[in-house]
């Protein structure tokens, strides 16, 4: 058995990376083609998609370390270029790993980040932050004789951890606004400005007065940027894929459909390659197991709150069934009740496909890993005492599936709609009906296969396991005989005339007076 390599979960240092032996997907192509194009960037892309490992690798190009690049492509591009590998000021911006919650935290750090520069390059501390970072540009283009580098890595979180609280949010705009609309009066002291985020927020500075900023976050070049392709995974990774499918009993085939299906799917331009997210790769090839690790690490409950409040129709998540134009993706507003432009930027939605005559998106969840763990937040918001183990929860509702325990379900449905209390808000019942059942079956999904087909007509949810076969039709204040007779007229179960395993016909009525399950019939 081959020694495991080292995978670099959490390494977002390219010189700890490459210094320390750790498996790198070679990405510095695309620092070429930047440094040999436009001079400032903008690029957004999810939470732990690698944005700060290659904002690293850009700051480590102009530093010059050209030792660090070895044996990889932008080697070889360079070859013969004598302005390659020269030194430049880099004025790195990290605004992970900070709290700003307190009203002066951002310009506390923006002062503890100026303050090492001034120090060394021998400036005097004077004035707004932003007049000092003019002056800083200024003395380090006067004292090396090269014009700057200004990489800002997640420039959005002091914004994003203050969503909920307007007054903090604008000020730290306010904030931004006088100190980065700084660049745009220093163009001729800068030589590369590359500026990444989550989100990219309208009526911002960066967006509104730095109008030179080259946003590439749809661009088709630079679409596998970060991120990882299939094509990457087989190359790179196959120690890694063949321990893995020997743990989980599958052949490589196999293992790479299941983690295709966990992980990839993210496009960011609607030709562009998909992409898997690398640190839940990587985290799954170190275990030799799947499961949902980049959700794990931050669940999305302002989003869940807002798509609630908002009263959301969440059966738009299948199938790539939410629309959107490119403005419309790209530019997020807090004051725009909107969410599809924060779900898409976070990750949470990704592109499907593309109508170019009308210029419109479609966007659905990317892969599994983003469906089941997003909807699984969502789901308490609507029955608030879902919890495991309270017989309203879906691993209680798998069992009785799986044991063919039709009463059982009965009585997890029945208690799944007495759970929602009556001054939940305004919601119709039918909003909250429809939800919660669109929520029950797309994670039971899971753990059983869900179809509707049927040659005359479409069943509210077929869901199917090893032994049994379950055809449920609902109704709203009619009787479930109603809907049991629907199965039967339309056919539904037809296309499972031939089949060994036990078929439960199964007609619900739900009262919407009173938010209840009320009629439960059984035909088998």
């Amino acid at each position: 058995m081959k020694a495991q390599r080292r995978l670099p979960i959490g390494v977002q240092s390219f010189a700890s990376l490459r210094e320390g032996n750790f498996v790198y997907v070679d990405k510095t192509r695309y620092i070429y083609d930047l440094v040999n194009g436009s001079k400032q960037y903008f690029l957004s892309r999810p939470r732990r998609f690698g944005k700060s490992l290659f904002l690293s690798t850009l700051k480590a190009y102009w530093e010059g370390r050209k030792e660090l690049f070895e044996g990889l492509e932008i080697e070889e591009l360079e070859r013969g270029n004598d302005e390659a590998w020269q030194p430049y000021p880099v004025f790195c911006f990290d605004f992970n790993g900070q709290n700003y919650q307190v009203t002066t935290a951002l310009e506390d750090v923006l002062d503890k980040m100026l303050c090492r520069w001034e120090a060394e390059y021998g400036c005097v501390a004077q004035g707004s932050l932003s007049d000092r970072f003019q002056t800083l540009l200024m003395e380090a283009r006067e004292k090396t004789g090269k014009d700057c580098v200004v990489l800002v890595d997640e420039y959005d979180k002091p914004l994003l951890e203050v969503l909920e609280n307007n007054p903090l949010e604008e000020h730290n705009k306010a904030v931004f606004k006088g100190f980065f609309g700084t660049l745009k009066n220093c163009d001729e002291y800068l030589r590369f400005v590359f500026i990444t985020g989550v989100t990219k927020f309208s009526k911002v500075s960066i967006f509104s007065d730095l109008n030179q900023l080259d946003d590439i976050s749809l661009s088709k070049r630079f679409a596998g940027i970060c991120g990882i392709t299939e094509e990457e995974v087989e190359e790179n990774f196959g120690q890694e894929m063949e321990a893995m499918a020997d743990n989980l009993c599958l052949d490589r085939a196999e293992c790479l459909k299941n983690l295709r299906q966990m992980y990839d799917g993210y496009h960011f331009h609607p030709a562009g390659p998909g992409m898997y997210n690398p640190f839940s790769l990587f985290k799954a090839f170190s275990e030799e197991e799947m499961a949902f690790y980049w959700f794990a690490t931050g669940t999305p409950t302002f989003l869940v709150r807002r798509l609630k409040a908002l009263h959301f129709d969440v059966r738009q998540f299948a199938n790539g069934g939410i629309e959107a134009t490119d403005s419309m993706i790209m530019d997020y507003r807090a004051d725009n009740p909107n969410p599809i432009p924060l779900l898409y930027q976070t990750g949470y939605l990704t592109i499907w496909g593309y109508d170019r005559k009308a210029r419109i998106y479609s966007l659905g969840f990317p892969n599994e890993e983003v469906k089941y763990g997003f909807l699984a937040s969502l789901f308490p918001e609507y029955v608030p005492e879902s919890i495991p183990g309270s017989g309203k929860d879906i691993i209680s509702l798998r069992r009785r599936i799986l044991d063919g325990d039709t009463d059982g379900m009965r009585d997890t449905f029945t208690a799944l709609f007495a759970s929602i209390p009556y001054t939940t808000d305004d919601a119709p019942f039918e909003h909250y009906f429809q939800t919660v059942i669109y929520l029950v079956f797309t994670l039971l999904g899971q753990y059983a296969e869900c179809e509707a087909h049927s040659s005359r007509g479409r069943a509210d949810c077929i869901l199917t396991t090893d032994k049994y076969v379950f055809i449920f039709e609902f109704k709203v204040d009619k009787s479930a005989k109603e809907a049991l007779a629907q199965i039967e007229e339309k056919g539904y179960a037809e296309p499972f005339a031939a089949d060994e395993r036990k078929i439960f016909r199964i007609g619900v009525s739900f009262d919407s007076e009173k938010r209840s399950l009320s009629e439960w019939e059984v035909g088998e």
